[in-house]
């Protein structure tokens, strides 16, 4: 099992990134929030949750404990599985989605993509008394902005890559963002993502 990587960043891609740890290159999905503080050509650290079955391997990789734990937690939940959890954690902090769910918000729980009515009900009722740890007052989101400027094409071009990645539809992803960068064309690519996001958990 693979706990952590420390090495020096050589890919970041919109929903990914390769470290490479003694000549060997590490791939590793993860969100906007963590790919925005990392850097080609720096050293990083990342803890990482390894998700092995029958006929795939997946390492995930967060930034902050806090984040991989919360996605531990979140795939306790039935029916809910690495693919929505990073969904989740795409879209609301760990102490946002504990306090979602220990208020019973399900309208915040469904801004998800991919968490409607019941899933929302089912988080709040499985993780409940699970989440207490989490329950911290929200820091600002300083995630945002971070990427250099690009053109709305090359940003659309990306998000809706990350969007399919993420299991949705191509129609539907390309809709949503051709919608969220009309109304807000200077958007960088990781604000873009989030935007798109937000909009699709409405739906």
């Amino acid at each position: 099992m693979i706990a952590s990587l420390r090495g020096t960043v050589i890919g970041i891609g919109l929903d990914h990134g390769v470290i490479e740890c003694a000549g060997v290159g590490y791939h590793f999905t993860a969100t906007p929030r963590t790919l925005a503080e990392l850097r080609r050509g720096e050293e990083c650290f990342l803890f990482t949750s390894m998700v092995v079955r029958e006929d795939s391997m997946q390492l995930y990789g967060f930034k902050d404990n806090e984040d991989r734990e919360m996605f531990h937690l979140l795939q306790t939940v039935t029916g809910l599985g690495p693919r929505l959890a990073m969904a989740s954690l795409s879209v609301l902090h760990p102490a946002e989605l504990a306090r979602a769910v220990t208020d019973a918000d399900a309208k915040t729980l469904q801004r998800i993509p991919g968490v409607g009515k019941r899933m929302a009900e089912r988080l709040v009722l499985e993780l409940k008394e699970k989440v207490t740890a989490f329950a911290l007052p929200v820091e600002a989101d300083g995630a945002a902005g971070t990427q250099l400027p690009v053109t709305s094409e090359a940003v659309a071009e990306q998000v809706t890559a990350a969007l399919l990645g993420l299991g949705f539809g191509e129609k539907e992803a390309t809709g949503v963002v051709n919608a969220v960068l009309s109304e807000q064309p200077d958007l960088e690519t990781s604000a873009a993502l989030r935007a798109a996001l937000a909009a699709l958990g409405k739906k």
